[in-house]
């Protein structure tokens, strides 16, 4: 194998250990290539199947893995060429800190592109069967199974290293107080983003609301930092996570009914049919198919008003969807129209009477008329 090298090396008038080097820097060239072609080919058997965590580990383990034959390559060919260089780059003991350092690097991607693998794959599974799950418990979940992955990479390299953490840690106290305080607002974002998660007043998909400030839409990521809330405009909005802690939200998603809170105004005329009028309108509601009848039901003569006889009904429906709450809101307002028409009745309108008791002269001036 010398020889053959040799015989290389004297056509082309290169250095021996110059060719050997540069012969293994293309073989790593040609490994990866071939890589390529079978991880490739791996994933598209992995996409034909049912499950998607042959997907995460497929994803996981494609570009660390080019990496790790390129890095192999190149410190094998450095190796090669260190006993005749001088350079301090080729030294024995740098080549075997980069080897650690490579092995170090390549682990914590392949972990950290796993977590992310399989955050996407539980998601996906979970759609797929139509089961209900937190996406933000995942995400946050995943969030932090990934921060701790690379610190425990940059713990290791800093070992690897000989650099002590103690010092850096002494060092990051001081240093801590003065990004903190720089830095507060950033903080204070980040922990209520914590906060939100510990808390969960609400998720990701929930329609919510603050009475507090002009929020109002449907929860699209929350991040460590903001909250994206995409308003009914279909302008999003992004609300850092400390306004959070200091303003009351309301979660309209997570209501159990819906509520119809109405009144309805009949003429002094129909007196005599309010009372049989607000029965009927009582009982039509109780036997309704989408009345929730264990909820609070009210009907009742509520005032005399001053164009008409108020009659107040309160229910609730049992759906919470917007647009199937109206339909059944329609239903109702429709039902109590007829029942009104049934007993006669009708629905007032602003009215005003004039009742005139009697014109001075009036009765003179209609008998001195020539007949």
């Amino acid at each position: 194998m010398e020889n053959l090298f040799d015989r290389i090396s004297g056509l082309i008038g290169m250095n021996p250990w110059t060719v050997q080097a540069f012969v293994v820097i293309l073989a790593a060239l040609l490994l990866d290539l071939l890589f390529r072609k079978l991880i490739n080919r791996v994933e598209r058997l992995a996409g034909s199947s049912r499950h998607h965590w042959d997907d995460a580990i497929v994803y996981a383990g494609k570009r660390p893995v080019s990496l790790l034959i390129y890095g192999q390559g190149l410190l094998i060919a450095a190796r090669i060429l260190q006993p005749h260089t001088a350079a301090a780059l080729f030294r024995i003991e740098w080549l075997q800190l980069a080897q650690q350092l490579l092995l170090v690097a390549t682990a914590s991607w392949f972990a950290f592109r796993l977590v992310s693998g399989f955050e996407k794959a539980f998601i996906e599974h979970r759609r797929a069967a139509n089961r209900e799950f937190d996406i933000t418990t995942v995400s946050v979940l995943a969030r932090i199974v990934r921060i701790a992955v690379v610190v425990t990479g940059v713990l290791t390299a800093l070992s690897i290293l000989e650099i002590p953490i103690s010092g850096l840690l002494a060092a990051g106290g001081v240093g801590g107080i003065a990004i903190g305080l720089a830095a507060r607002d950033l903080l204070a974002n980040f922990f209520g983003g914590f906060m939100v998660f510990m808390d969960r007043p609400f998720s990701v998909g929930d329609w919510v609301r603050s009475p507090d400030r002009d929020i109002e839409g449907v929860v699209q990521k929350i991040g460590w930092r903001v909250t994206t809330i995409m308003k009914f405009d279909r302008r999003p909005m992004y609300v850092p996570n400390a306004t959070f802690t200091t303003i009351t939200v309301e979660n309209p998603s997570r209501m159990t009914h819906r509520r119809i809170f109405e009144h309805v105004g009949v003429r002094y005329d129909d007196f005599a049919q309010v009372k049989s009028i607000v029965d009927s309108i009582r009982s039509m509601l109780q036997t309704h198919e989408d009345i929730a009848a264990d909820e609070t039901l009210i009907v009742h003569f509520n005032q005399f008003g001053a164009s008409s006889l108020d009659i107040m009904f309160y229910c609730f429906t049992r759906t919470t969807q917007w647009i199937e709450y109206h339909r059944v809101r329609e239903d109702v307002l429709l039902r109590i129209g007829e029942i009104i028409e049934q007993h006669g009745g009708e629905i007032a309108f602003p009215t005003r009477t004039l009742k005139i008791d009697s014109v001075p002269g009036a009765l003179e001036r209609q008998e001195n008329q020539p007949s």
